[in-house]
Protein backbone atom coordinates (compact mmCIF):
# COMPACT_ATOMS: atom_id res chain seq x y z
CA UNK A 1 0.00 0.00 0.00
CA UNK A 2 1.37 3.44 -0.93
CA UNK A 3 0.03 6.24 1.25
CA UNK A 4 0.40 9.99 0.87
CA UNK A 5 0.29 11.68 4.27
CA UNK A 6 -0.52 15.39 4.42
CA UNK A 7 0.06 17.63 7.42
CA UNK A 8 -1.98 20.59 6.15
CA UNK A 9 -0.84 24.12 6.60
CA UNK A 10 -0.85 27.31 4.62
CA UNK A 11 2.70 28.41 5.45
CA UNK A 12 4.14 24.87 5.63
CA UNK A 13 2.25 21.83 4.30
CA UNK A 14 4.05 18.57 4.99
CA UNK A 15 3.76 15.81 2.39
CA UNK A 16 5.15 12.32 2.80
CA UNK A 17 4.76 9.13 0.81
CA UNK A 18 5.44 5.69 2.26
CA UNK A 19 5.05 2.15 1.03
CA UNK A 20 3.77 -0.21 3.71
CA UNK A 21 3.98 -3.97 3.31
CA UNK A 22 1.37 -6.37 4.70
CA UNK A 23 3.71 -7.09 7.64
CA UNK A 24 3.63 -3.32 8.46
CA UNK A 25 7.21 -2.63 7.34
CA UNK A 26 7.27 0.92 6.00
CA UNK A 27 9.63 2.41 3.43
CA UNK A 28 10.14 6.10 2.70
CA UNK A 29 9.33 7.06 -0.89
CA UNK A 30 9.17 10.86 -0.70
CA UNK A 31 9.02 13.66 1.85
CA UNK A 32 8.84 17.41 1.40
CA UNK A 33 7.28 20.57 2.76
CA UNK A 34 5.30 22.86 0.48
CA UNK A 35 5.99 26.42 1.61
CA UNK A 36 4.09 29.58 0.78
CA UNK A 37 5.16 33.09 1.75
CA UNK A 38 2.78 35.01 3.98
CA UNK A 39 2.89 38.10 1.80
CA UNK A 40 1.24 36.32 -1.16
CA UNK A 41 -2.52 36.70 -1.61
CA UNK A 42 -4.50 33.82 -0.12
CA UNK A 43 -5.65 32.49 -3.50
CA UNK A 44 -2.05 32.24 -4.73
CA UNK A 45 -0.97 30.45 -1.55
CA UNK A 46 -3.79 27.92 -1.91
CA UNK A 47 -2.87 27.43 -5.56
CA UNK A 48 0.75 26.74 -4.56
CA UNK A 49 -0.38 24.15 -1.99
CA UNK A 50 -2.66 22.57 -4.59
CA UNK A 51 0.09 22.49 -7.22
CA UNK A 52 2.55 20.94 -4.77
CA UNK A 53 0.17 18.17 -3.70
CA UNK A 54 -0.86 17.56 -7.32
CA UNK A 55 2.83 17.12 -8.27
CA UNK A 56 3.34 14.54 -5.50
CA UNK A 57 0.20 12.67 -6.60
CA UNK A 58 1.43 12.57 -10.21
CA UNK A 59 4.99 11.59 -9.36
CA UNK A 60 4.29 8.89 -6.76
CA UNK A 61 0.75 7.62 -7.51
CA UNK A 62 -0.37 6.72 -3.98
CA UNK A 63 -3.21 4.27 -3.43
CA UNK A 64 -4.54 6.11 -0.35
CA UNK A 65 -4.28 9.50 1.33
CA UNK A 66 -4.19 10.46 5.00
CA UNK A 67 -4.84 14.02 6.16
CA UNK A 68 -4.59 15.40 9.66
CA UNK A 69 -8.03 16.24 10.98
CA UNK A 70 -8.28 19.97 11.65
CA UNK A 71 -8.79 20.67 15.33
CA UNK A 72 -9.61 23.82 17.23
CA UNK A 73 -6.72 26.14 17.91
CA UNK A 74 -6.64 29.44 19.77
CA UNK A 75 -5.33 31.31 16.74
CA UNK A 76 -8.27 31.69 14.32
CA UNK A 77 -6.02 32.72 11.45
CA UNK A 78 -3.89 29.59 11.84
CA UNK A 79 -6.87 27.24 12.04
CA UNK A 80 -8.43 28.88 8.95
CA UNK A 81 -5.27 28.39 6.90
CA UNK A 82 -4.97 24.80 8.10
CA UNK A 83 -8.62 24.12 7.23
CA UNK A 84 -8.22 25.67 3.78
CA UNK A 85 -5.11 23.60 3.02
CA UNK A 86 -6.92 20.52 4.34
CA UNK A 87 -9.83 21.21 1.99
CA UNK A 88 -7.44 21.42 -0.95
CA UNK A 89 -5.91 18.04 0.01
CA UNK A 90 -9.31 16.38 0.46
CA UNK A 91 -10.54 17.68 -2.90
CA UNK A 92 -7.42 16.43 -4.67
CA UNK A 93 -7.74 13.03 -3.03
CA UNK A 94 -11.34 12.79 -4.27
CA UNK A 95 -10.32 14.03 -7.71
CA UNK A 96 -7.79 11.19 -7.94
CA UNK A 97 -10.27 8.59 -6.66
CA UNK A 98 -8.25 7.87 -3.52
CA UNK A 99 -9.67 6.64 -0.26
CA UNK A 100 -8.91 9.46 2.17
CA UNK A 101 -8.58 9.02 5.91
CA UNK A 102 -8.73 11.83 8.44
CA UNK A 103 -6.69 11.23 11.58
CA UNK A 104 -6.46 13.30 14.75
CA UNK A 105 -3.04 14.25 16.10
CA UNK A 106 -3.52 12.04 19.17
CA UNK A 107 -4.52 9.08 16.99
CA UNK A 108 -1.35 9.49 14.93
CA UNK A 109 0.81 9.84 18.05
CA UNK A 110 -0.73 6.70 19.55
CA UNK A 111 -0.16 4.74 16.34
CA UNK A 112 3.46 5.79 15.99
CA UNK A 113 4.65 5.94 19.60
CA UNK A 114 2.01 4.00 21.53
CA UNK A 115 1.21 7.17 23.49
CA UNK A 116 -1.45 9.66 22.35
CA UNK A 117 0.19 12.60 24.11
CA UNK A 118 3.69 12.09 22.71
CA UNK A 119 5.61 15.23 21.83
CA UNK A 120 6.93 16.13 18.38
CA UNK A 121 10.42 14.89 19.20
CA UNK A 122 9.08 11.46 20.16
CA UNK A 123 6.97 11.25 17.00
CA UNK A 124 9.90 12.29 14.82
CA UNK A 125 12.22 9.78 16.46
CA UNK A 126 9.75 6.94 15.93
CA UNK A 127 9.13 7.94 12.31
CA UNK A 128 12.89 7.78 11.71
CA UNK A 129 13.05 4.41 13.45
CA UNK A 130 10.05 2.90 11.61
CA UNK A 131 11.41 4.09 8.24
CA UNK A 132 15.00 3.13 9.13
CA UNK A 133 16.29 6.67 8.54
CA UNK A 134 19.58 8.07 9.84
CA UNK A 135 17.92 11.30 10.97
CA UNK A 136 14.50 12.66 11.83
CA UNK A 137 12.91 14.37 8.81
CA UNK A 138 12.90 18.15 9.22
CA UNK A 139 11.00 20.33 9.72
CA UNK A 140 8.44 18.70 12.01
CA UNK A 141 5.76 19.11 9.31
CA UNK A 142 7.66 16.57 7.17
CA UNK A 143 7.88 14.03 10.01
CA UNK A 144 4.20 14.62 10.83
CA UNK A 145 3.18 13.91 7.22
CA UNK A 146 5.09 10.62 7.30
CA UNK A 147 3.54 9.74 10.66
CA UNK A 148 0.08 10.33 9.17
CA UNK A 149 0.84 8.03 6.24
CA UNK A 150 2.18 5.29 8.51
CA UNK A 151 -0.76 5.62 10.90
CA UNK A 152 -3.22 5.28 8.05
CA UNK A 153 -1.53 2.20 6.63
CA UNK A 154 -1.27 0.58 10.05
CA UNK A 155 -4.97 1.00 10.80
CA UNK A 156 -6.86 -2.25 10.63
CA UNK A 157 -9.18 -1.12 7.83
CA UNK A 158 -6.24 -0.14 5.65
CA UNK A 159 -4.50 -3.45 6.26
CA UNK A 160 -7.69 -5.35 5.55
CA UNK A 161 -8.13 -3.55 2.25
CA UNK A 162 -4.55 -4.17 1.11
CA UNK A 163 -3.71 -7.62 2.43
CA UNK A 164 -6.83 -9.41 3.54
CA UNK A 165 -8.12 -9.47 7.11
CA UNK A 166 -5.23 -9.57 9.56
CA UNK A 167 -5.58 -11.85 12.51
CA UNK A 168 -5.81 -10.14 15.93
CA UNK A 169 -2.24 -11.19 16.83
CA UNK A 170 -0.83 -9.33 13.76
CA UNK A 171 -2.29 -6.01 14.91
CA UNK A 172 -0.40 -3.52 17.03
CA UNK A 173 -1.84 -2.73 20.49
CA UNK A 174 -3.09 0.61 19.11
CA UNK A 175 -4.80 -1.15 16.18
CA UNK A 176 -6.49 -3.59 18.57
CA UNK A 177 -7.71 -0.65 20.69
CA UNK A 178 -9.08 1.14 17.58
CA UNK A 179 -10.82 -2.03 16.41
CA UNK A 180 -12.43 -2.49 19.83
CA UNK A 181 -13.47 1.19 20.01
CA UNK A 182 -14.99 0.98 16.52
CA UNK A 183 -16.83 -2.21 17.49
CA UNK A 184 -18.26 -0.62 20.65
CA UNK A 185 -19.27 2.54 18.77
CA UNK A 186 -21.35 0.53 16.30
Amino acid sequence: MRVLGIDPGLTRCGVGVVDVAPDRRATLIHVDVIRTPGELPLAERLLAVSSGIRAVLAAHRPTAMAVERVFAQHNLRTVMGTAQASGIALALGAEHGLPVGLHTPSEVKAAITGYGSADKAQVGAMVARVLRLDAVPRPADAADALALAICHAWRGSALEASAGRPTPHTLTPAQRAWREAERVAR
